[in-house]
């Protein structure tokens, strides 16, 4: 349901001194605002993990989305960045794959990287090759673009990444489609930046806004917003 695309943010997170494993909790609305999105599930819990070494990094994400009391869907992702030379570009793995309506997909490409000197901000740049496994015209592209700024003495914190790739699918109605677009934005408050909290109380409350255009079974533009708590390990 949420963050099916690649999600570099963590990488990010590392590149700036900040912790990279958490665990996501989201309360989605989209059920709510879309009659044809009525079943859409209420939760989703997030894990993502990152660790680097000398040749690059690892980062995989696992989402689940509940409803009724069990296990609706589940979905992840797990990427490698390898460099055997100096930065900015490096050389990106990456597997997707989950259940119910998601089909294997594998991802190879370059990863351009930018960070200002302080580490407030920056962003990337993927362009990929995708083969979509079982899918009529397997072989694709993607280009993933991510950001992430930190504001307000690290109490506030904007991230997000943009899909955008060639898919054919059709959707909840039978109708075809040939291209997708996913953003999903994310704004945290970060509260052991708050004077008066404890450093180690490492909780973030927030939202995100999952933006897409024929994502998934869903026809046409689609925003689902969430409210979240993220807690960083």
């Amino acid at each position: 349901m949420r963050k099916i695309g690649v999600l570099f943010v963590v990488l990010l997170g590392v590149a700036i001194g900040l912790r990279a494993q958490n665990v996501q909790l989201h309360y989605d609305f989209g059920h709510s605002i879309y009659d044809e999105l009525s079943t859409r599930p209420k939760l989703t819990s997030t894990v993502e993990m990152f660790k680097a070494d000398k040749w690059g990094s690892t980062f995989f994400f696992i989402d689940m989305d509940y409803g009724d009391g069990e296990v609706k869907s589940a979905y992840w992702e797990i990427s490698r960045e390898l460099r055997f030379w100096e930065p900015p570009f490096s050389w990106h793995i990456e597997y997707n794959g989950g259940i119910k309506y998601i089909k294997d997909a594998y991802l190879t490409g370059v990863t351009y990287t930018w960070n200002k000197a302080d580490f407030t901000k920056g962003f990337t740049f993927t362009p990929m090759y995708k083969y979509l496994r079982g899918n009529e015209s397997p072989n694709s592209f993607q280009l993933t673009g991510t950001w992430y700024v930190h504001f307000g003495a690290g109490k506030f914190s904007f991230t997000g990444f943009a899909d955008f790739w060639r898919e054919k699918h059709t959707d909840m109605y039978g109708d075809p489609h040939e291209w997708v677009l996913l953003t999903e934005p994310q704004f945290w408050v970060n509260l052991n930046k708050f004077k008066g909290i404890s450093d180690g109380f490492n909780l973030s409350v927030g939202t995100e806004w999952e933006i897409s255009t024929n994502f998934a079974v869903m026809d046409g533009f689609k925003w689902n917003p969430t409210l979240a708590m993220k807690w960083t390990f």
